[in-house]
């Protein structure tokens, strides 16, 4: 497909198409991939949710979680497990739950009969999350961490990119590359925010950078989700931009869910409870219905 040479290392030139990232660009402006994860299919008509919260604190809590997820039409239990902080401390409120945490979260998965994505954050922890989740999540904060892409890419399970909130998407489609590389075409990709210098908010870090996607889907045929609870880290701001998301043209959206939010052992600012997050399942269906047709 015909690109504008740019501004090189800013925007995306005709030159790195053919030799940066040829794998995920677009060959044909028709191009689309679809990634299956178990039962659900990212990149057709139907718009994908991942939800659940971002620690499994405890089975009891993953179990009705994932029950809500299920009556609710949730396509994909997400939960955290091994968690990367921001600062290195940890205590009674910050904790990861690990190989424990992995294993309620498949079990649950499992008895809902409903597929999960869970994120490894070190190259020793690919196995483990390979054998548990039917999707492997590789945070934001290790999008360029190449070993750890190219480890994760081997086991051939479909791989959830999030992208650095410092990335270009020449910086995003070249991390892409590397799985790609190693033959698995799995591969869906998430804008979860970018470093700005206004955010709006004095808690919220990032800015959603909602005019990805369709650059994405002019650039290439991967398919690409948002993460507006990251983004925004405000629970009242998810809604409206998980709906923008879609109108852009979002395949799905990852949103965080969580029992009782405001005491949520990580990130209580952004999850939703499971009354909002139901009223947003179905606002996002209704919205699909009308950009998808």
């Amino acid at each position: 497909m015909k690109i504008e040479n740019a501004n090189p290392g800013k925007d995306i030139s005709a030159e790195d198409i053919r030799t940066k990232f040829p794998l995920a660009a677009k060959k044909h402006a028709s191009d689309h991939s679809v990634v299956k994860v178990g039962n659900v299919s990212i990149g057709e008509r139907e718009i994908v949710t991942m939800m659940g919260p971002n620690l499994v604190e405890n089975r009891s809590m993953i179990f009705s979680i994932a029950e809500w997820a299920k009556e609710n039409r949730v396509s994909i239990l997400r939960g955290g497990c091994f968690k990367p902080l921001t600062f290195p401390y940890r205590g009674v409120k910050y904790f990861e739950t690990g190989l424990q945490g992995l294993k309620w979260l498949s079990e649950a998965g499992k008895y809902f009969d409903i597929p999960i994505v869970t994120e490894a954050v070190s190259e020793s922890q690919v196995p483990l999350v390979a054998e548990y989740s039917d999707m492997i999540q590789i945070g934001t904060r290790n999008m360029q961490n190449f070993p750890l892409l190219t480890t994760a890419a081997k086991t051939q399970k479909p791989i959830l990119l999030k992208r650095g909130f410092g990335s270009s998407l020449r910086d995003f489609l070249g991390a892409a590359e590397y799985i790609l590389l190693e033959g698995n075409s799995s591969l869906v990709l998430c804008e979860r925010g970018i470093v700005a210098p206004h955010t709006h908010k004095s808690t919220s870090r990032f800015l959603l950078d909602l005019q990805i996607i369709p650059a994405v889907k002019e650039i290439s045929h991967l398919p690409i989700i948002t993460d507006p609870s990251h983004a925004t880290f405000w629970a009242p701001w998810v809604k409206p931009l998980a709906l923008a998301s879609i109108a852009a043209g979002a395949d799905g959206v990852m949103i965080e869910t969580h029992v009782d939010p405001r005491n949520a052992a990580v990130d209580p600012l952004q999850a939703l409870d499971l009354t909002q997050s139901s009223d947003l399942v179905q606002f996002i269906h209704s919205i699909a219905k009308l950009v998808r047709e």
